[in-house]
């Protein structure tokens, strides 16, 4: 029976509500408190973004979190760069955690609009950028932006997104945050077509959910809102 491990985004995506502000206490506290509750991956916050995230990262490599792992999020290199000389990927290594959480884009819509580079490009971002950090001695967790938007978009990339991160290492299978349109129960057997692309990939997906708005009310509960895929 494959294990089940619990990756919570409290301290990243639970922040960015609004009129919602931690001290740097409160974070280590919070991070103390979801490693004695059990959590295996703890995802902490973007190195370099803020001050805030500068110290945190430093005072929590003294933290006693007995097993669970603390995680750095970050992005895949930029376009038409190289990781050794990407910003955001040294800020993710100085940062001392043993995992580091990858994003990158899913979806070709958010390829050509927001990156403004080509398909072939992104899956190099995220090849390349898996592949150099395994190399600096992380685990990697790559988390797959907006897939359930591609998918539906164009379901053959999507995936080859996901076999992007998983041909540089990754064991698990990345799964997606969905946005609110993404939630009705037309979801509800997608996972077995994502499983039969990672046949070898075992699943796991974060406890948190996207809620639905008031007009989807009587479709079926939300896919979660977030999973990844790891490399050891």
């Amino acid at each position: 029976m494959a294990a089940i491990l619990l990756y919570d985004t409290t301290l990243r995506d639970g922040t960015q509500r609004e009129d919602l502000s931690l001290s740097l206490e409160d974070k280590l506290t919070i991070a103390k408190r979801l490693a004695d509750f059990g959590m295996h991956y703890i995802e902490c916050g973007w190195p370099g973004s803020n001050p805030k995230d500068a110290a945190f990262f430093e005072r929590a490599a003294r933290l006693r979190l007995g097993p669970a792992k603390l995680a750095a999020f970050g992005s895949t290199r930029r376009k038409d760069s190289r990781c050794e000389q990407d910003a955001n990927l040294q800020a993710l290594v100085a940062a001392g955690t043993p995992v580091v959480t990858l994003v990158g884009k899913s979806w070709d819509y958010h390829v050509r609009e927001v990156l403004a580079t080509t398909p072939e490009e992104n899956l190099a971002m995220i090849r390349d950028s898996v592949a150099w950090m395994k190399q600096q001695g992380r685990e990697v967790v790559f988390d797959a932006e907006h897939f359930y938007d591609g998918f539906l978009a164009d379901p053959a990339y999507a995936l080859a997104t996901l076999r992007a991160a998983l041909e540089a290492g990754p064991s698990g299978s990345p799964c997606a945050r969905p946005t609110v349109a993404s939630c009705p129960g037309r979801w509800r057997r997608s996972p077995a077509r994502w499983r039969a692309a990672c046949p070898r990939r075992a699943w796991a997906c974060t406890a948190t959910t996207t809620a639905a708005a008031p007009w989807q009310t009587r479709s079926p509960p939300c896919a979660p809102a977030a999973g990844w895929c790891r490399a050891r």
